[in-house]
């Protein structure tokens, strides 16, 4: 069983405008609510793949309630603890120009130390059935890092594989208890290791460093440039396919699916670095946050390159 871990559990509003224009009232041409936070959305796209998973985490009020059904439309089982506050809103600005696209994250969650204690009894317990583990996100306030170094080291303590997906601190914090994958964008890694990401071949020195000093690889995303991954004995480049994008957020997290499912089953990392990319590319075409279809999903993963880097 894949078991996912949300501490900042989310619901994503994607408002579409014709041009981003500050100082001015814009009207939103569609919008879309739909899951957010990188682990839940890692089980939301396993769920429309018919793969299951287990989502655990914190959430509240609402905005928690919906997040859950979400997660049980898709099949996906959830045992969140209840905290206070309310599950968070973020809101993901799409200029239909071409510009680009924004977003705008809260921090609304009310966490206390008993209610991590009771998330890390029940993620132990799940452990007992657990292939492989995904964390990462980020924290509410009243939280630290040490939270990643904690519950990383739980899973690997007991040999479980563990794909982690954080930005800065949190991804130091738990890159201190070696999770087996982590998969850093462009600037999550420039942060990692204060180094500027300006070419693929920037990204594959900087991965390999995190490799020698941490024995993690790197699953790297770099937008327009694809994706590179730093494995033991080899690296890939992964060329992104020829598509309209309508919204990349969660796309990243279809990577964190693909990898999970392949980790979860024993398989070659290579396959879960194919599902990843088609499953990346399949999000792209909707308008939601790590919304996809199977059917893209199945129909991109004939087409997806692992071209052997340098």
């Amino acid at each position: 069983m894949i078991v996912t871990v949300t501490a900042n559990t989310t619901i994503d509003l994607t408002l579409f405008v014709a041009s981003f224009q500050m100082n001015r009232t814009m009207r939103a041409t569609s919008n879309v609510q739909s899951m957010g936070g990188k682990p839940t959305d890692a089980s939301w796209i396993l769920g429309e793949i018919g793969i299951p998973s287990l989502a655990l985490g914190f959430a509240a009020g609402p905005m928690g309630r919906k997040a859950e059904i979400l997660l049980e439309s898709k099949g996906v089982t959830h045992d969140f603890i209840q905290v206070g506050g309310e599950t968070r809103i973020n809101v993901v600005i799409v200029s239909e120009d071409g510009a680009g696209q924004a977003t705008v994250t809260t921090s609304t969650l009310e966490v206390s130390p008993e209610h991590i204690e009771a998330l890390r009894l029940r993620f132990e317990s799940a452990l007992h059935e657990a292939t492989c583990v995904v964390l990462g996100g980020t924290l509410p306030k009243m939280m630290t890092p040490l939270f990643y170094t904690d519950f990383i080291g739980i899973a690997r303590k007991r040999g479980i594989p563990v794909i982690f997906d954080a930005d800065e601190p949190n991804l130091s914090a738990g890159l201190a208890s070696q999770p087996t994958y982590i998969k850093p964008n462009q600037h999550e890694l420039e942060a990692l290791t204060k180094q500027p990401i300006n070419t693929v071949e920037d990204a594959y020195r900087a991965g390999r460093e995190v490799y020698e000093r941490t024995g993690t690889c790197p699953i790297i995303t770099l937008g327009a440039e694809g994706g590179l991954a730093i494995l033991p004995d080899r690296a890939y480049r992964i060329p992104p396919l020829e598509l309209e994008v309508v919204s990349a957020s969660g796309a990243g997290d279809g990577m964190l699916a693909g990898l999970a499912a392949a980790v979860s089953k024993g398989q070659p990392i290579e396959e879960g670095l194919r599902l990843g990319t088609a499953a990346a590319s399949a999000v792209c075409l909707m308008p939601g946050t790590a919304d996809c279809r199977k059917a893209d999903v199945e129909r991109f993963l004939p087409l997806v390159e692992l071209i052997p880097y340098p």
